[in-house]
């Protein structure tokens, strides 16, 4: 099948060869949820590739599209972010299909923890999550006329009545900072009841707050039903240590001291009618089971009945670090299913978590469970996942025309077991407008032995001989504690000519002009239009003002001395508190269309900005934040892909469908990519394209052949006056020969697109042969 061009697009390519520019649209411009290529590992198509990494996920079941089957609701602790996945139809039954529009139906600023509950037995789970100060926030789930999910804030701190004259009435129920509650019926009456541990003592029992509404079901009233639910306690010193019945916790002077958080899921493992306990605890990989011997109303937790190899032997959960369990159904057959997870805040115990989801089917009955673990990497095994602080770039490194990704990522995935930053590499096995990504190392260039432990990678023509170089930021620990860690900008050039596959030296050098400063962000683009790629540097330096800055590409022969500091703090952008932005990530491209370049920042603090032409700003960008675009709502809304103080974000921008609209693809903390095309993009003149972009096309008209050179080297389409691609896209260049033979007579379009994401369109006659 030919390839076509927008008709929009064509429409606009036309009317900037010989009218003035269009008008704005409208509409607003921005960006759209969408799988860009496929993606496969080995033989294996992964289902969700686009969905950005899990870390710390929490699970609850709720129906999102009132279809009457139990979809999917995820929030990851260390994002601070919500995921939706919709169960859909499959051909080997039922599988999870990421369904981001849902995300926005929930509130924002979620922390913490997020745990879906029905309080009020309407068949609707409603929203329990942490509040400032540990205390306890509730929101009622009231769908829309749709009947898809809305909710409303209930309160803000839930409250048990102490009856005690002189220090009792209305107290915070709160679990600390740190601690994740259970929120289930524990005494059997049909009512929701909360189990915590005290977050205020060095050696923690169990809280439980008994719900007495006076409602036959419904109600969030409490009071304390017991300081030591269970009759056991947390000690200190080894991860399984406990205190049961009469039993007190010694000191443990020579063990390692966990005082962190401490995670609770009750279920009645042993279907005796009561509830048992599932708990894991801060720098602990062990979930430990705790079987109640007691009752439902009066729980007793033996020591006989610990266990901690849960659920038995060589299955037992073993995640990383600080597991939790969540009960929800995952597999489709109506019974709740165990997920075990890491529940950390952020990881800076750098621990792996690319495959750190551990499912355990449940093939009992809900009353008494069977657990047989299934899988060590639900969702994680259908998605691109490099385990933590995902880059990725754009270029073609094999020299086949098609443009192939690399992802800078931090994973314990080598042969040592160690915290290490590399590149994997995605060959590009599809087509010029149909792409698809196939794994082929998760080592490129062997960078894991340099022992980095941050890493992003940009591929940009740094020497101008029309091959695209590697640089990259990195970050490598001293090799003894005495030795200081080393931040630098590294580069590698390609010493193969162009469109051919890339070969780089094995040797870095480094632009010693740039900051040494940990998570530089690299965003290579013409800023001063004189065809060399100067850069804009995201920076956490705090030297010389903010954290975006210019430096201009001097020309020097030595590129290690090639890029000058222009401008300190270049856009002045700031947050909305006024702040420097931590962590920032520029991009550049045209996104819009108007054939004038455009930035694009992403910080810690979640915010997504969009700067129109920048290079037509002065002072401090005025940017907008709705930029994403919801199908479900049918608003733009601000991006709600993370936040949390280490967070990173790696935004880049790469026409990969060859339709001359670069999509957005933005690496997520998270360890996994997420990708966008673009909305309501408009195509100015010619004018203006010429402008930013120059280029000749000659001879015009031509017979046989025609030449195209630009001041910067450029991706060459050839396309009709229908809209159809007669010569696909070229490997970028500055100079470029047209093969014309066998084009019948007429008038073709030349559109050209830098590295740097500026457009040009020029048009071509086509002259009858002699």
């Amino acid at each position: 099948m030919r390839q076509y061009f927008t008709a929009s697009f064509l429409a606009a390519l036309l009317g900037g060869i010989s009218f003035p520019a269009l008008a704005q649209s409208s509409a607003p411009f921005g960006f759209e949820y969408r799988d860009v290529a496929k993606v496969v590992h080995g033989t294996n198509t992964l289902r969700n590739p686009w969905v950005g990494g899990l870390n710390s996920p929490q699970f609850s079941n709720i129906d999102l599209n009132a279809d009457q089957e139990p979809d999917l609701f995820v929030f990851d602790r260390a994002a601070g972010r919500v995921f939706t996945f919709l169960s859909v139809a499959a051909p080997t039954g039922r599988a999870w299909q990421y369904a981001p529009e849902y995300e926005a139906l929930f509130p924002a600023g979620l922390q913490s923890w997020a745990l879906l509950r029905d309080y009020d037995c309407d068949n609707r789970p409603d929203l329990f999550t942490y509040a400032n100060g540990g205390n306890i926030r509730v929101y009622r789930h009231v769908p829309d006329a749709q009947g898809r999910p809305g909710f409303q804030l209930v309160t803000s701190q839930l409250t048990y009545f102490d009856p005690d004259p002189l220090l009792g009435g209305n107290i915070n129920i709160t679990g600390g900072g740190y601690n994740m509650p259970d929120i289930r019926d524990v005494n059997g009456d049909g009512r929701l009841d909360i189990v915590t541990y005290d977050f205020a003592s060095p050696f923690p029992a169990v809280n439980y707050y008994r719900n007495t509404a006076t409602a036959a079901c419904g109600g969030l009233q409490f009071a304390l039903g017991s300081d030591q639910w269970g009759r056991f306690s947390a000690c200190l010193g080894p991860c399984t240590s406990f205190a049961f019945g009469t039993e007190q916790c010694q000191s443990a002077p020579l063990r390692p001291q966990h005082t962190g958080g401490y995670n609770l899921t009750l279920l009645d493992l042993d279907g005796d009618g009561d509830q048992d306990v599932l708990t894991g605890r801060d720098n602990c990989p062990e979930l430990v089971s705790l079987r109640n011997d007691g009752t439902a109303q009066t729980a007793s937790m033996p020591r006989s009945g610990l266990n901690t190899a849960f659920p038995a032997g060589a299955a037992a959960a073993r995640v990383p670090n600080f597991p939790a369990a969540y009960l929800a159904d995952v597999t489709f057959d109506g019974r709740p299913d165990v997920l075990v997870a890491p529940n950390l805040y952020d990881n800076v115990d750098t621990v792996e978590t690319r495959q750190s989801v551990w499912l355990y089917r449940n093939t009992g009955t809900g009353a008494a469970p069977n657990l047989v673990r299934e899988q060590t990497d639900f969702l994680q095994r259908d998605m691109l996942e490099v385990s933590e602080a995902a880059a990725p770039t754009f270029g073609d490194v094999d020299g086949d025309g098609l443009l192939d990704m690399l992802v800078g990522g931090v994973s314990r995935n080598n042969a040592g077991g160690f915290y290490r930053a590399g590149l994997t590499l995605y060959r590009n096995t599809g087509t010029a407008t149909q792409p698809a990504f196939q794994l082929v190392t998760t080592d490129y260039l062997g960078l894991l032995s340099r022992k980095y432990t941050q890493l992003k990678p940009v591929l940009a023509d740094l020497n101008r001989d029309g091959a695209l170089d590697l640089v990259y930021s990195a970050t490598r620990p001293g090799a003894t504690a005495a030795q200081a860690t080393t931040h630098a900008v590294y580069y590698l050039l390609n010493t193969a000519a162009p469109g051919r596959a890339a070969v780089f030296g094995t040797t870095p050098a480094t632009l010693a002009t740039l900051p040494a400063s940990a998570g530089n962000a690299l965003c290579f683009t013409d800023v001063d239009a004189d065809g060399r790629v100067d850069l804009l540097l995201g920076t956490n330096a705090p030297d010389e003002g903010g954290s975006l800055r210019y430096y201009r590409n001097t020309g020097a022969a030595n590129l290690s001395q090639a890029f000058a500091l222009q401008e300190a703090d270049f856009g002045q952008l700031r947050t909305a508190t006024g702040q420097r932005p931590v962590n920032l990530h520029p991009a550049v491209a045209d996104f819009d269309g108007d054939g004038r370049p455009d930035l694009l920042t992403a910080d810690a603090s979640g915010q997504i900005r969009f700067f129109p032409d920048y290079r037509g700003q002065t002072g401090a960008f005025q940017g907008r934040t709705n930029l994403f675009y919801n199908a479900l709502t049918g608003q733009f809304l601000a991006g709600r892909l993370g936040t949390a103080a280490l967070f990173h974000y790696a935004p880049a921008a790469s026409d990969l469908t060859a339709d001359g609209a670069p999509e957005l693809f933005l690496g997520l903390e998270g360890g996994g990519v997420t990708s966008f095309i673009t909305r309501n993009r408009l195509i100015t003149s010619q004018q203006t394209a010429q402008a930013t972009l120059p280029l000749q096309v000659y001879p015009n008209p031509a017979v046989a052949a025609a030449t195209v050179e630009a001041a910067q080297p450029v991706r060459v389409t050839l396309l009709d006056l229908a809209g159809r691609v007669v010569r696909p896209a070229t490997p970028a260049a500055r100079q470029h020969q047209l093969d014309l033979t066998g084009l019948a007579a007429g008038i073709y379009l030349v559109h050209c697109q830098a590295l740097t994401g500026e457009t040009a369109v020029r048009r071509l006659e086509v002259a009858a042969g002699r």
